[in-house]
Order: structure tokens, then C-alpha cells, then sequence
């Protein structure tokens, strides 16, 4: 059976080539992927995860400031009845340099499954996603 992602560009983050990358990406690798596209606010990853019974939902921010626009996304989603959604988090996600790891642990922190760098190649991601929802390779 086909799993479902939503991929989207959070906040008022309007960088759009990434997010191509990766709606093809996980197409290719067999993922039904429901692209929602650039600045999007939280209750539209919810609103899609909803309506297409989505089994992740894929964030992606590139323009720093990923931990205020996804602050208090794992409540709302377990509020709308998402409690075992997979969310995965992904590129320049703070402003400044700060060392990854405390970035990596305040994002799982609050909730994310998966917290990747800048640079992160779409098949790691891919690979991950395979895992945590039980896909065979």
C-alpha cells in the first residue's frame, strides 16, 4: 500500500526549489506526495495530513526561523487526532550559527521525528521515512 506524505514550506518561507527536490524525490521512491507547497501555516499541513489520511507530514524551512513557525505543531496535531503522524523537519531552521545538536534536540523536543541539516540529501530523508513506517526496500 501506497503511504501518503504532505510536503510543505512553513511560515512565510517562500523558497520553492527544495521543495521540488524533494515532491519528486519521494515520488520517485513510491510515496503518494500531496505538495502543499510555499508558506504555509501550520493548520494547512493539519488540514492536508487530515483530508488525505497522510501518514507523515514533511516541513521544510529555509529562512531561519523554522522553530518559531513550528512551535506548538506536535499539540495541534495530536488536538486534530493526528497523535502518530511522523514529522520530519529540515533545513536552515534557526538564524545564526548554532551547533546542530542543540538545534536537532530542541526540535525532537517539540516533537519532531526527524530533524535534518542544511545539505541533507532527499534519500537519507527517504531512507528514514522507509523505516519509520515499516516500507520494505
Amino acid at each position: 500500500m501506497q503511504k501518503t506524505v504532505v510536503l510543505g514550506v512553513i511560515g512565510a518561507d517562500c523558497h520553492a526549489v527544495g521543495n521540488k527536490i524533494l515532491e519528486r524525490a519521494l515520488s520517485e521512491a513510491g510515496f503518494n506526495v500531496v505538495n502543499i507547497g510555499v508558506m504555509c501555516s501550520q493548520e494547512e499541513f493539519i488540514n492536508a495530513a487530515i483530508e488525505t489520511n497522510a501518514d507523515a507530514i514533511l516541513v521544510s524551512s529555509l529562512y531561519g526561523h523554522g522553530e518559531i513557525d513550528c512551535r506548538g505543531l506536535r499539540e495541534k496535531c495530536d488536538e486534530a487526532g493526528l497523535k502518530n503522524i511522523l514529522l520530519y523537519i529540515g533545513g536552515n531552521l534557526v538564524v545564526g550559527k548554532q551547533d546542530w545538536s542543540d538545534v536537532e534536540k530542541r526540535f525532537k523536543g517539540m516533537g519532531f521525528n526527524r530533524v535534518y541539516p542544511p545539505g541533507t540529501s532527499p534519500q537519507i530523508g527517504i531512507r528514514d521515512l522507509k523505516r519509520d513506517l515499516g516500507i520494505e526496500d
